[in-house]
């Protein structure tokens, strides 16, 4: 079964579903917002290409990533963590050293955890955050004539995966932007900030962490209208040009684990924002979302099975 199909049965099966869909859960009763990923060796990483201290940083990040696409400040995690028994301390010591660096990097606290044993590596990671303001962030929000809007280049992440399941070790700017994704908290904080103080009460906002192309597709069908995409103003690296010169935009959109903020806003507030990093990408149209595209992305975008 593919993910989105076990989303469907969940969300047919449970009585209560209005906290799920977006990247966190907004819990306006308790004033936080609260996520949990969880990286499973063998699907999200493979241990010959990954540190201990970088899984630790990379854990982190994918959960802040989260937290950011929700408009909210980090604040707190808890990590559960499976080991095979034949992993020794000094793995468990780089690997928490990763989580220091991580920690430390964006102000955020370790509230406890799990460990137990298991056959692969698993770390599952639950983050908790504070909403910087008022503004509603949600894939639905985004109305016509509002920009589409990245924080960054898309398709170094799954380039940098390739080469590693190839062997190689260069260019090492790929290789470092799958191995240890960045979460966009300050520009997440930036972007809240400036469309509340131009009076917007509504972002329509995730992070890229299935694709740009996933996330184009979610909000696009979140909001209900179609999406003006001018594929040439997405930001690339020319590294990845290089390295992949027949299909790089393959990876653009389809590669997943890249962890920018794709959104969609009031003009107003785009024209405010550094344009060296945010980039501009197309508009929300007036027309209807299609939902014959649907089986297209489902069969395109980042899997996690």
């Amino acid at each position: 079964m593919k993910e989105i199909e076990y989303l469907k049965i969940i969300n047919k099966t449970l009585s209560e579903t209005a906290l799920l869909g977006d990247d966190c859960a907004v819990l306006d009763d308790l004033g936080i917002c609260i996520t949990q990923d969880t990286l499973v060796e063998g699907v999200h990483f493979l241990r010959e290409t990954i540190s201990p201290f970088e899984l630790g940083q990379k854990a982190i990040n994918v959960n802040l990533s989260d937290i950011a696409a929700i408009g909210a400040k980090p604040l707190y995690v808890t990590i559960s963590l499976s080991l095979p028994k034949s992993l020794d301390e000094k793995f468990i010591e780089a690997f928490y050293q990763g989580i220091e660096d991580s920690i430390k990097k964006y102000g955020v606290k370790v509230a406890g955890g799990d460990l137990t044993g298991s056959d692969k590596i698993v770390v599952s990671v639950c983050a908790i955050g504070k909403k910087y303001n008022d503004v509603v962030v949600a894939r639905s929000c985004a109305k016509p004539d509002d920009v589409i809007v990245v924080t960054g280049c898309h398709g170094d992440s799954s380039g940098g995966l390739k080469l590693l399941l190839e062997g190689k070790n260069e260019p090492l700017y790929l290789i470092k932007k799958h191995l240890v994704p960045f979460a966009q908290v300050e520009k997440s904080k930036t972007l809240l900030k400036t469309a509340f103080d131009c009076g917007v009460k509504n972002i329509a906002m995730m992070d890229s962490s299935d694709g740009l192309g996933d996330a184009l597709y979610k909000l696009s069908k979140g909001c209900g209208f179609a999406f003006d995409v001018d594929y040439s103003s997405i930001p690339v690296s020319s590294e990845l040009k290089k390295e992949f010169p027949d299909n790089w935009m393959d990876y653009v959109l389809w590669g997943g684990e890249d962890f920018e903020l794709v959104f969609c806003v009031n003009k107003k507030v785009f024209e405010k924002l550094d344009k060296t990093q945010f980039f501009k990408i197309g508009v929300v149209s007036d027309r209807p979302f299609l939902d014959d595209i649907e089986k297209e992305f489902e069969n395109k975008s980042y899997r996690h099975f």
